[in-house]
Order: structure tokens, then C-alpha cells, then sequence
């Protein structure tokens, strides 16, 4: 599998969304047959995709709506919603600020230290409307933020950071032992992130609920060009889902698989399922909502790293309703609409009843998949060309 690329080393071919394409087999079915729902923590959800815990992109009314839709949105624990008693003036600030300023204005913004008494409120906020509430943190503060967020009601909690391990080295603070954490925990808690085999297999060994895969992907985010870290999504999905699979083989046990970053329109999305994810969750695509708190922007979660920033704010624009993002109808030519019709319509047409069945469906290496023939859209900027 590996070549050569100097003397005594050599490397993987790995691949991205770009690189690949999907291949109908014998079967086709009614888009309205097929069933896209997925389970996490014992809990079936409808929308198998999930938005991501970014301050451009959910806040407690856009949680309301995704639950209200039959999706999950994640609250950022560490963000503005926890920081600011009225966090819509600071997303202003930040939506306003010239591109020079943006990175700086981020960094001012996020050294307000979080209010635990904000971090209940916002749970309760969302239960209140009889919704999920699902919310993330990086380690540092999962210990704490997950005990007064399961005391105020929270249904998932997620402990996100750049690269996840079970085995965390420092002497500057007191590293959280994840197992005790997961094991003791009352809800179902999810973990991420990670790319590789070796480290999905260690990390659904200590119970989680849900893996997030994927380092860099995302629209906003930089780390593979400040840290030089990553493995594109379609691999990394591949290699986790294979641990997540032999993990069920060996114990009954089977432990979601959410490719996290990379995916902004559906065709990417159905790659993904295609990979073996059992659900995606998407930063930018949402982002664009007329309800998401951004106002038409989004930046990073690493953005606000005061001595080594690994996300930019960009510009995405505001291009319809979270309804119309979801289920359409789709006014905008390129897939970045109706994505859970898209994904219904690609399993359809590949044969595959449910998102499990999805994972079998053929895969092939096409680098021309999105150039051929779209001389006059790529042209044009319009459709598959922009």
C-alpha cells in the first residue's frame, strides 16, 4: 500500500472526497423508501447529520430548531454562549470586523473566562423547548463542564479537541483520566478526534458512545496548514470504521462513527456514509442558515488560540433556511441544499436501504470525477464549477 518517497521511508496514498466516486450496483429503490435514521447513545435521530459545536454556526435557538427538525446541534461549552450573558453583541462584533481584524478580534473575544452559571442556563434554555441538548468541551474541562451539564439536564456530551488519546502527557496541569470520566459518567459521552485504526480502537475501548474522525478538514479550520497534521477524510473514515467494526465483532457493541469536517455539499456527504460513517457532522453548510448565529460567517473552534491560531473566520454568506439546507427545496445549484434529500436520492439510486447498507456500496479512485465534462460550469462558476 505504501511507496517509496525517499531513501528508507515511505508513505500511504491516502484519499479525500475529491478523489473518489460511488458506483450503482444491481438494486435501485423509491428515495422515499430508504431510511437515513441513525442511533447514538440508544437514541434514533432522523437527520444523520449533525451541526457542528462552532459560535458561527449554533447557538440555543439554532439547537431548538435542528431538534425541532429531528437532527442534533452541539453547543460549544468553551465558546461565546458561555462566556457572554448577551453573546448576539459579540457574533455581531465579529461579523463586522474587517479581515485584518477578525483573527485578532477572535482572539480578545474568547480570554472572557466561561461562567458555569451560563453553562446550566444554556442547557436548560434548550431542554425548555423539548428538545436534545447536546454540548462539547475540550478535556480540560470535561470533568467539570459535564457535571453541571448532566445536573441541568444535558443528553450528550461530547469531549472534543484537535487530536484525541487516551494517554495525555503534562506536567503544567492535571490530565483527566477519560476512562474513569466515561465510565462514570450518566449520559452517553462521545470523543473525538482521531484518523487512524489504531487510535479508533483504543479510544471506543473506553466506552464511548460516538467517535468523531477527522483532523483539518474544515472550511474555517488551519491546522493542516499551521500544523501539518491530517489524513483525508475518506481514509480516515475507512481506517476508524474498520476499528468500530471489529470492536462490534469482539464484543456486541456497536460504537457510531461521525466523520467530522471536509463536507459541503451532499455529494461529499454521501461519500462519507459510503466510507462507513454512521453520521456526518458539517460546520459551514449550516453556517449559512438565516438561523445560524454567525450572520453569513463562521470561523474555527482553534480559531481563538491566543499564541497559535488554527482557524480563520470566512465568509460563507447566507443562502436559506435550516429547513431548506435540510429537506429543501433546494434554490441554490450546488448541493449545498436539500442535503438529507441528496443522500436519500444517492442511496436510492446505489441500492441501499439504510445508512448500514450504505457502507457496502462500490467505491472506486476517480480524480476526474468533479472535471469531466464541466468545461461550461467550471467556466460559467456556476454548479459544480464553483
Amino acid at each position: 500500500m505504501a511507496e517509496w518517497i525517499g531513501i528508507g521511508r515511505r508513505a500511504r496514498r491516502c484519499y479525500g472526497f475529491d478523489e473518489v466516486a460511488l458506483v450503482p450496483g444491481m438494486l435501485t429503490i423509491n428515495p422515499n423508501e430508504v431510511s437515513t435514521t441513525w442511533t447514538l447513545g440508544g437514541v434514533d435521530f432522523e437527520v444523520p447529520i449533525l451541526a457542528a459545536a462552532m459560535d458561527g454556526v449554533v447557538d440555543v435557538s439554532f439547537a431548538v430548531a435542528m431538534g425541532k427538525l429531528g437532527g442534533i446541534a452541539v453547543l460549544n461549552l468553551d465558546g461565546v454562549q458561555t462566556r457572554y450573558d448577551n453573546p448576539s453583541e459579540v457574533l455581531s462584533q465579529i461579523a463586522s470586523a474587517s479581515p485584518e481584524e477578525a483573527t485578532k478580534l477572535v482572539q480578545e473575544v474568547y480570554t472572557q473566562k466561561v461562567k458555569e452559571s451560563l453553562i446550566a442556563k444554556r442547557v436548560e434554555e434548550i431542554k425548555s423547548h423539548d428538545v436534545p441538548a447536546i454540548v462539547s468541551c475540550i478535556p480540560q474541562n470535561a470533568e467539570k463542564y459535564s457535571q453541571i451539564a448532566q445536573e441541568a439536564g444535558c443528553d450528550i456530551f461530547i469531549v472534543q479537541s484537535t487530536v484525541a488519546s487516551v494517554k495525555h502527557v503534562a506536567t503544567e496541569y492535571q490530565v483527566v483520566d477519560l476512562k474513569k470520566l466515561f465510565r462514570e459518567s450518566r449520559i452517553p459521552m462521545v470523543i473525538g478526534n482521531c484518523v487512524t485504526y489504531e487510535m479508533a480502537t483504543e479510544l471506543i475501548g473506553i466506552g464511548v458512545s460516538g467517535l468523531l474522525v477527522g483532523i483539518g478538514p474544515g472550511a474555517a479550520c488551519t491546522t493542516r496548514g499551521v500544523l501539518g497534521i491530517g489524513v483525508p477524510q475518506i481514509t480516515s473514515t475507512v481506517d476508524c470504521s474498520a476499528a468500530r467494526d471489529h470492536h462490534y465483532k469482539r464484543s456486541g457493541e456497536y460504537v457510531p462513527i461521525i466523520t467530522d469536517g471536509g463536507m459541503r455539499i451532499g455529494g461529499e456527504i454521501c461519500k462519507a456514509f459510503a466510507a462507513g460513517a454512521d453520521a456526518c457532522m458539517v460546520g459551514s453548510a449550516f453556517a449559512r442558515a438565516k438561523e445560524a448565529p454567525g450572520g453569513g460567517y463562521h470561523w474555527g473552534m482553534a480559531t481563538s488560540h491566543a499564541n497559535l491560531p488554527r482557524g480563520t473566520r470566512v465568509r460563507v454568506g447566507t443562502s436559506g433556511s435550516l429547513d431548506e439546507i435540510l429537506f429543501g427545496p433546494a434554490r441554490v445549484d450546488d448541493g449545498s441544499q436539500n442535503l438529507v434529500g441528496a443522500l436519500k436520492t444517492s442511496m436510492a439510486s446505489l441500492g441501499a436501504q439504510n445508512i448500514k447498507e450504505m457502507h457496502d456500496v462500490e467505491m472506486i479512485i476517480a480524480p476526474s470525477i468533479q472535471t469531466e465534462g464541466k468545461v461550461f460550469q467550471v467556466g460559467q462558476g456556476v454548479g459544480m464549477g464553483k
